[in-house]
């Protein structure tokens, strides 16, 4: 974990409301593994006070991106920078997908801006196994596919792909696309990662969730971000223990 201070080299409108920032940030891309996330300080003002955590979505090079929608002021100061603003960023930090074990097909689920871990895991396993991606929005302007392969898309009200939400579509497709050698790696909303755990369960498959959760300090000071263990009694942090957990491992 380091605090290194990066260079925004471009930003890009990937839909209406959906942001994707190029920075370089050459010890962080070193060192950063899929589902980790940086702490940015999107302002040198006292406002935002607290750093907004974002999972980085790719690496290319001494460069790092970062997908991002606006909805609040912090994200709203991120959509307005410039090439050769400087960002101050806390990274990398957390524990980020397992992918160093056998297995033949990664099937990646993602909902909403669920997607922003998954281009970076993409690139790591390209040509290694098979990637299948299955994205959820609320409409097609929440769709992203920046960086995936092999993308099957669900729409709320079906303006793109299938009609129904992401899990709707592994519902209808899932004979073809669970098999012995799969793993299910997911993010997206708390509600979707607890129904996902449930039908990882009833089809026997590994499924590694990466959670998401408001935090402060980002690295397990604060206490602020607990999820339940479901085997011990105690609480795990999604910024130290997590984000990422097997979804046996924890009661959302």
């Amino acid at each position: 974990m380091i605090n290194e201070k990066i260079i925004v080299q471009s930003l890009e409108k990937l839909q209406p409301n959906i942001y994707l920032m190029k920075a370089k940030a050459p010890i962080i891309a070193s060192q950063v593994k899929p589902s980790q996330f940086c702490n940015i300080k999107v302002s040198d003002n006292d406002f935002p006070l607290l750093r907004r955590p974002f999972s980085v979505c790719d690496v290319q090079g001494d460069s790092i991106y970062f997908m991002f929608d606006v909805h609040g002021e912090g994200t709203r100061i991120l959509s307005e920078k410039i090439i050769g603003d400087e960002i101050e960023v806390l990274g990398p930090l957390g524990n980020g997908f397992n992918y160093n074990k056998e297995f033949n097909k990664a099937l990646i689920i993602a909902g909403g801006l669920g997607v922003a871990p998954f281009p970076l895991l993409t690139k790591v396993l390209n040509d290694k196994v098979e990637i299948v991606s299955l994205i959820g929005g609320r409409n097609q302007n929440y769709v992203v596919k920046y960086g995936l392969k092999n993308v099957s898309v669900a729409t709320d009200d079906g303006s793109e792909g299938y009609k129904g939400t992401v899990l709707d579509l592994l519902e209808a497709n899932k004979e073809s696309l669970i098999d012995d050698g799969t793993i299910i790696f997911s993010c997206g909303p708390t509600p979707m990662l607890k129904a996902l755990q449930k039908i990882a369960e009833q089809n026997n498959v590994e499924c590694q969730l990466s959670t998401e959760c408001v935090m402060a300090c980002g690295f397990g000071i604060c206490q602020g971000c607990p999820v339940h263990s479901s085997t011990e009694d105690k609480y795990l942090l999604v910024c130290k223990d997590g984000p990422v957990f097997d979804s046996k491992e924890i009661v959302l």
